[in-house]
């Protein structure tokens, strides 16, 4: 008994018709047939009554039809098994400061119990590194706030979003205040990120930005908010970054909120390893 006929046996069984399966595995109606008849020879067994227009499991049928479901099953699953034993290798990911980068989390822990020998490097760097990396092949994908050129780049957004605000000591007395507005900050000593002047800033500020008293830019939020601790000024910066009891976070009124994109170049191929990452992505947000 051979897989391929057990999975020509399922395929008449699920149809109920010869010529619809022939046509779905693909094979000739008349190879179909003598498969079907030499399997029922050798088991001694009437596995179908034939109708005109339809082929109808046998008592016997129903028995081989369980059992054949369980064989292809274990060897589809054994085949998994060791494939996944084989796709290894490094997986490079330049990723934005975010608390949604969790999804992304999720699917390398997906990707690890399948395949632990595929290795992850996580690049946090400034806009114009990140995308030059990208852009010359040193990175598999990016993690960006940033809009994202579609003729250049395919892209999958994240299902959460990120949350602006202003970051201060909590000791402050305009820690009192549920929310700040633009008026609120017009006479703060500001601590802004720079990727943020691209478009998030302008987006919230307007054309007023530059008439805003900057102290300080920053690239990464952690000594931003050091910063913020020593009393050096108020980060605006997105929520759930910093877990500092000295400080807290208010939302920005009205709010402001970023979406997370998982980018990769259109014109290069993904390694093996990569396209496991993206799968394992898409297969979470499906």
């Amino acid at each position: 008994m051979e897989l391929r006929t057990l999975k020509y046996f399922v395929a008449v069984a699920r149809e109920e018709s010869l010529t619809r399966a022939a046509v779905k595995i693909p094979i000739t109606q008349p190879a179909l047939s003598r498969a079907i008849q030499s399997l029922e020879e050798e088991l001694g067994q009437k596995l179908f009554t034939r109708e005109k227009y339809s082929f109808k499991l046998t008592t016997a049928g129903f028995k081989l039809l369980r059992r054949a479901e369980d064989i292809l099953k274990l060897v589809h699953d054994t085949k998994l098994e060791f494939a996944a034993e084989e796709v290894s290798g490094d997986v490079y990911i330049g990723c934005a400061e975010s608390q949604a980068i969790k999804h992304l989390a999720r699917a390398i822990k997906n990707v690890r119990d399948r395949y632990p020998n595929i290795r992850f490097n996580l690049y946090s760097g400034n806009f114009e590194d990140t995308y030059f990396r990208l852009d010359k092949g040193l990175l598999d994908f990016h993690v960006t706030l940033q809009s994202v050129d579609a003729l250049k780049y395919n892209s999958l957004t994240f299902p959460s979003v990120d949350l602006w605000g202003v970051i201060l000591r909590r000791d402050d007395p305009l820690a009192d205040k549920k929310s700040f507005t633009a008026e609120d900050l017009r006479s703060l000593p500001l601590i802004l990120s720079r990727e943020a002047l691209r478009e998030e800033y302008p987006q919230w500020f307007g054309a007023t930005l530059e008439k805003f008293h900057v102290v300080a830019t920053f690239n990464l939020v952690y000594n931003a908010a050091v910063l913020a601790r020593e009393g050096v000024g108020y980060v605006v910066s997105i929520d759930n970054l910093i877990n500092d009891a000295e400080l807290c976070f208010r939302p920005l009124e009205p709010a402001l909120k970023s979406e997370l994109r998982f980018i990769w170049r259109k014109d290069r191929p993904l390694t093996p390893q990569a396209q496991v990452l993206l799968d394992a992505l898409k297969g979470l947000h499906s």
